[in-house]
């Protein structure tokens, strides 16, 4: 496909115009992480009833365990919210689970991490496949360095060097033609030390400073016990437009079905479990601003 034409299909993405608008806007965008249709289901009445953008975030397991069919019901239910909802793959850290996410059809990004890769083979792998996504007109998200810890669904970088990312970095991956950019800045998925985020916010700000007008800075490692509604605006005010947020709304989920199971109806606890993680949803949109945005 000519330049121009990929050019047109990716100015069209519905997850770029969300994001897009979100930094123009100084908010962000919940990217919620989703392991089943509840998730699903309540990321879209959270954002219906905060009249919220959102994004639903899959990770590659949900292709692994249901092949399309989590994934389709994602891109269904994006399309028929009353409010700008776009689907994303987060932590893709293979290249074929990657080209089969392309065949399947039905997401608006994929996060293309080769993270764990040393740099010259993150760097060739991540043009090859940033390419080859952008030719369905999907967009794409890159690593420069490495974010360590673990979290489900991603697999665990605990025990390789943290590379925290540099201005020259993130030029490289811009060059690719990435459009969301996830820089390592202290941030770690999963749980934090005893001393909690030690976060290099002058690096973060060097970084939007150098590449920000190109793409968007995306916030990885927000762990729910320290980023709350003060550091999560700070993060917004060195630039950052989109954040994961999977923990709380998980845990939301699992604690409701240990408390309801065997004592009400099935049904009743699939609904008392989407309603729970609709209220952490809920929360977090109020926190990141994106509240009454899509009004």
């Amino acid at each position: 496909m000519a330049t121009n034409g990929i050019a047109k299909k990716l100015k069209a993405n519905r997850a770029k115009a969300i994001v897009d608008a979100a930094y123009a806007g100084k908010y962000m965008i919940a990217g919620v992480c989703c392991y089943n249709l509840e998730g699903i289901i309540a990321t879209v009445r959270a954002a219906e009833a905060k009249k919220s953008p959102a994004l639903i975030q899959l990770f590659p397991w949900s292709i692994e365990y249901a092949d399309g069919l989590l994934l389709h019901a994602a891109a269904e239910a994006a399309d028929k919210a009353s409010v700008p909802i776009g689907v994303h793959m987060d932590h893709a850290q293979s290249p074929d689970i990657i080209r089969k996410s392309v065949e399947l059809g039905g997401y608006d990004g994929i996060m293309v991490d080769m993270s764990h890769y040393e740099k010259e083979e993150n760097m060739r792998l991540s043009k090859e496949l940033v390419e080859l996504c952008n030719a369905k007109g999907i967009i794409t998200e890159c690593e420069p360095g490495r974010i360590n810890g673990f979290e489900d669904g991603i697999a665990d970088t605990e025990g390789m060097e943290e590379i925290l990312t540099t201005p020259e970095q993130a030029e490289e991956f811009v060059a690719l033609g990435i459009d969301w950019l996830a820089p390592a800045f202290g941030n770690v998925h999963g749980a934090y030390g005893p001393k909690g985020p030690q976060l290099d916010f002058p690096r973060l700000e060097r970084i939007h400073a150098a590449v920000g007008d190109r793409v968007r800075l995306v916030l990885h490692g927000a762990h729910e016990d320290y980023f709350q509604e003060q550091l999560l605006r700070k993060c917004i005010a060195a630039g950052m437009s989109k954040v994961n947020i999977n923990g709380p709304v998980n845990a939301a989920y699992t604690r409701v079905g240990a408390e309801l199971t065997g004592k009400v109806p099935l049904t009743t606890v699939v609904e008392e479990q989407t309603k729970a993680m609709q209220q952490v949803i809920e929360q977090n949109m109020d926190w990141i601003m994106s509240t009454g945005k899509a009004a």
